[in-house]
């Protein structure tokens, strides 16, 4: 019984310690995803490029830019609420891209609908930041330089 209480706090903490945006699963998820579509369209018509390809793979990366300039700007909640709305418009952009996709037969039925899926838990994943800035927010613990190697000469 005491094992299992040390495993799951053990978890707890793992889950806890958050120190840069790629440990967000949010952004791991939106990462891969935007890879994906990126493979994926690797294959479509060339008359495509400046419309639906260039605007997907924009759009898909574009989550996890602003998500990574929300995570840069965590120390003032306003600014990290509002690039994580930034990042959530590009989700839902993508994931009307993605519809243009399936119904232009780009995209088969099950790659669609597990893109759209995940794209889906992207945007519920940044809207529940949203909705609790402070879990996120707010002066560091640490006072120290970060462990940043640089030479000064």
């Amino acid at each position: 019984m005491r094992g299992e209480i040390l495993d799951q706090h053990q978890k707890y903490l793992e889950i806890m310690a958050i120190e840069r945006v790629e440990d967000l699963e949010v952004y791991r998820t939106a990462f891969r995803s935007s890879m994906e579509i990126f493979e994926q369209s690797k294959e479509w018509p060339k008359v495509e490029r400046y419309a639906l390809t260039d605007q997907i793979r924009r759009s898909s990366r574009a989550v996890c830019a602003n998500l990574s300039e929300a995570w840069r700007k965590r120390r003032y909640p306003k600014h990290f609420v509002s690039k994580l709305s930034d990042a959530d418009a590009e989700a839902s952009e993508t994931r009307t891209w993605l519809r243009f996709a399936r119904a232009c037969e780009y995209l088969d039925v099950e790659t669609h609908e597990a893109l759209d899926d995940r794209y889906d838990r992207i945007c519920g994943g940044l809207v529940r930041m949203m909705d609790a800035p402070e879990k996120w927010c707010g002066p560091t613990n640490s006072l120290e330089e970060p462990p940043v190697p640089y030479d000064p000469q």
